[in-house]
């Protein structure tokens, strides 16, 4: 009998969690009676009751597990290494909160069963802030312009991958995971299904401007070239211009002295200009250098403080 793997990153999902334990269960009894499952809880540092109905969860139920990360490791790091403890022949990462319709994982085992080593939904439409999802729009458009692999348009992570796909990830042991991007460069032939997201059942996000563009900036940054190239190719037009500026002004200077004498405002502008330039693409470089720190430092991707229904070390789906 073939055995699903749930993974649920979790952080303050007190209102969530056990409701999404129960309509898997169910789940799993009406739609896939042939599969034997585990659901696994993976939870970041939550500060409210989460960790309390998870002991309580994992104590009526052999097949609920749960990881306790001794802090906050990050919106990537945490669902990443989730997937690797997984013990079975297929993992589906999921949401606590609902905004991963339960109903599509009957759809993604069947187009596993078909042979595809991979299965993600395609957001198509989204019941969230309208706004919001016009502007992930435009950052997965302009990602996947940019970007130097193929780049997924409005996918979160949602998703059915083989325990072949997992060994990759175990493999390519990546201490700043980006697993939008991993899929899309190095995962098997996928099978693309949409829906629509529907709003949080429960509780409020946790995501914040500070969350969204460290992500942007994560792919950004592992995926394309472009802003270090943007900043060279600006910084040698704008050094170009500076110096025909320089010369023309000094010809004039040195034709209308009188008119001349006193013209510093120029000067001011364009070094204002400048400065703010280098400054900016300063900053660009440097999100290009965290991000190689990150990877040069190698620090593990999470510390684990508790695990729970973990019998076996066999279970462990990998060292790090």
């Amino acid at each position: 009998m073939k055995k699903i793997s749930i993974v649920v990153p979790c952080y303050n999902e007190e209102a969530n969690v056990e409701p999404l334990r129960d309509a898997l269960v169910e789940m799993f009894q009406r739609d896939l009676p042939a599969y034997r499952y585990e659901i696994l809880f993976i939870d970041n540092d939550s500060q409210d009751r989460t960790r309390e109905i998870l002991r309580k969860l994992c104590a009526q139920d052999r097949n609920v597990k749960a990881i306790f990360n001794a802090k906050n490791f990050g919106q990537f790091n945490s669902p990443y290494y989730g997937m690797l403890q997984t013990t079975g022949d297929c993992t589906i990462l999921m949401a606590a909160d609902f905004q991963d319709p339960v109903e599509m994982i009957p759809k993604y085992v069947k187009e596993w069963e078909k042979g595809y080593k991979i299965v993600i939904g395609i957001k198509k439409s989204s019941q969230e802030n309208k706004i919001m999802y016009w502007l992930r729009g435009c950052y997965y458009k302009l990602i996947k312009k940019l970007s130097d692999v193929e780049q997924i348009e409005q996918f979160t992570g949602f998703g059915l991958y083989d325990r072949k796909f997992i060994q990759v990830l175990r493999d390519l042991d990546d201490p700043t995971p980006f697993l939008r991007g991993i899929v899309a460069e190095l995962g098997f032939h996928r099978k693309e299904i949409p829906y629509e997201q529907p709003k949080r059942k429960a509780g409020k996000t946790s995501n914040n401007f500070y969350k969204l563009y460290d992500a942007a900036m994560l792919s950004f940054t592992s995926y394309t070239k472009v802003g270090l190239r943007l900043a060279t190719i600006f910084g040698s037009i704008c050094s170009a211009i500076s110096m025909v500026v320089a010369l023309i002004y000094l010809v004039l200077k040195l034709l209308y002295w009188d008119r001349f004498a006193a013209g510093m405002a120029p000067l001011l502008i364009g070094m204002c200009f400048l400065g703010s330039v280098q400054i900016f693409f300063i900053g660009l470089v440097g999100e290009y250098v965290l991000t190689i720190n990150s990877r040069v430092m190698h620090r593990p991707l999470v510390v684990e403080e508790e695990r729970i229904n973990f019998q076996n070390e066999e279970e462990n789906g990998g060292d790090l």
